[in-house]
């Protein structure tokens, strides 16, 4: 596939408007299914999205091919979405300390609401109960089909972070599905 070829990288960097809509076109909708399974919002995986290829765009002209460009992407959103985060974070502290109450999560995908089965609805609450450190690798691995190394790229960790994390992430998910089998059982 082209966008995942190294000649991309010298054409970002020329301002090839070509090759940067390719790129958008090729990693779009896997960035914002990704984002979107880690923030748990459609709406703010598209900004987050969007922002990523911002930052692709804007900083191009340093961009050095060290791999493939997908896993790159995957870092820049993962990033992203760990400020939005920790953002989102200081607010509720925030409106809590002023005695407000925390904002309301945005609404979800309309398809998501859609869906309502019992089985993914659990599956949903325990991995938004996942630590975002955990739940990166998991979905990057599970949902992405990422490798262990492009998953250690995307996260700029090492291959043996990924695989304790996954594997952590498994047995935390594992006992919040059991949890939550018991209290709805």
């Amino acid at each position: 596939m082209f966008a995942e070829r190294a000649e991309i990288a010298p054409q970002l960097r020329v301002d090839d408007h070509a090759a940067f809509a390719l790129v958008v076109s090729t990693h779009q909708d896997a960035l914002v299914n990704y984002l979107s399974l880690l923030c748990g919002c459609r709406a703010q995986a598209q900004d987050l999205a969007q922002e990523t290829f911002i930052r692709l765009y804007v900083n191009a002209a340093r961009y050095e091919e060290q791999g493939r460009l997908r896993p790159y992407l995957f870092r820049i959103a993962t990033n992203l979405a760990r400020s939005a985060h920790r953002r989102a974070q200081r607010r509720r502290l925030l409106a809590q300390a002023l005695g407000r109450e925390p904002e309301q999560e945005a609404a979800r995908d309309p398809y998501a609401a859609l869906v309502g089965q019992e089985q993914q609805s659990r599956l949903w609450r325990a991995l938004e109960r996942l630590p975002l450190h955990l739940r990166a690798p998991l979905l990057l691995y599970e949902v992405e089909g990422l490798s262990y190394l492009d998953i250690a790229r995307a996260l700029d960790c090492r291959v043996g972070t990924v695989k304790s994390r996954l594997s952590r992430a498994r047995a935390r998910l594992g006992q919040l599905l059991a949890r939550a089998g018991g209290d709805d059982g």
